[in-house]
């Protein structure tokens, strides 16, 4: 059994993938903050199941995508839709301005996108490779490069409009 300060110094090594995450799948900031709450939850619930068998950024990603879209299919089952929260999309870790706008955009085109191409995207800007992201997503390797191919090509089509 882990302990309790073991789970919370990993939370805290790590919380900029559960806010990363969390952002990606809500439209303001009550709801980001609720997701990230039910996604350390969640964490905790697992964390006693957690067997090493992959680094612990793997095993978080694949508890808050699966988390995400549980919240995301309990949001559409409850009807109506909140629209985007712009101000959300300024949050950035840089003082560029440039970077930020930049960052600006390409999160509002990652938001219309659907629940699995935002999460592998979200895998992908985080630098994460093909096995990484096909360990998280389930997928194979080949498939999650095919399908980045698509997704990339659908947010240039979308800049472009």
């Amino acid at each position: 059994m882990h302990n309790k300060q073991e789970f919370t110094r990993i939370i805290q090594e790590n919380e900029g993938l559960i806010y990363k995450v969390a952002k990606v799948y809500t439209d303001n900031r009550e709801d980001e903050q609720d997701l990230y709450q039910d996604i350390v939850y969640q964490l905790w619930k697992s964390f006693d199941s957690f067997r090493n068998d992959s680094k612990i950024s793997t095993w978080m990603y694949r508890i808050a995508l699966n988390t995400s879209i549980t919240h995301l299919n309990k949001e559409k089952r409850k009807g109506g839709h909140i629209p985007i929260d712009e101000t959300l999309l300024n949050r950035t870790d840089t003082s560029d301005t440039l970077k930020e706008e930049q960052a600006e955009i390409l999160y509002a085109h990652v938001r219309q996108l659907n629940t699995v191409e935002k999460g592998i995207i979200l895998l992908y800007l985080e630098g994460k490779t093909y096995d990484e992201i096909a360990t998280i997503t389930g997928f194979t390797a080949t498939n999650v490069g095919t399908r980045l191919g698509r997704i990339r090509q659908k947010i240039i089509t979308q800049i472009k409009k």
